[in-house]
């Protein structure tokens, strides 16, 4: 049995393969995984009904779990007023700052090689997108027995 709160297998092997520089993406439902993902990412379905599980779940397990070094999210266009979802997402990376990026170049940046692990949720908010690059663990970080 592991000692973290984190213990999905596939998140985990995903996680422990992925190194500083690595991106996860945590999708919302309406999030198109099976063509906008990379094609080295594992993509772990958490969607089994909607609303049943969210991206900000998904999120506070992790910042537990990994060292996270830059954070975007999916903004819809010009104009429209910025979903719930994001002020949430930079409340609880503060003071990581995070990102934007326009529907198109968020998909761009999520079918990079660059990303390992991509989980979808059964999240119902729109925009609720998030893509997060893994950062370094610190020194002094390791506790040894």
């Amino acid at each position: 049995m592991l000692l973290t709160e984190l213990l999905h297998p596939g998140i985990l092997a995903s996680l422990a393969g992925a190194g500083h520089g690595a991106r996860v993406l945590l999708a919302d439902g309406h999030y198109p995984a099976s063509t906008a993902t990379g094609e080295r990412a594992r993509t772990v379905h958490l969607n089994l009904a909607p609303g049943l599980l969210d991206v900000t779940t998904v999120l506070d397990v992790l910042l537990r779990a990994l060292p996270v070094e830059a954070a975007h999210v999916m903004v819809p266009p010009e104009g429209e007023p910025e979903p719930p979802a994001i002020a949430e997402y930079r409340s609880m990376l503060a003071p990581l700052p995070v990102g934007t990026l326009d529907r198109f170049a968020f998909y761009d940046a999520a079918r990079s090689s660059d990303l390992a692990l991509a989980v979808v949720t059964a999240d119902i908010r729109t925009y609720a997108n998030l893509l997060l690059t893994i950062g370094v663990r610190a020194e002094g970080t390791l506790t040894k027995r």
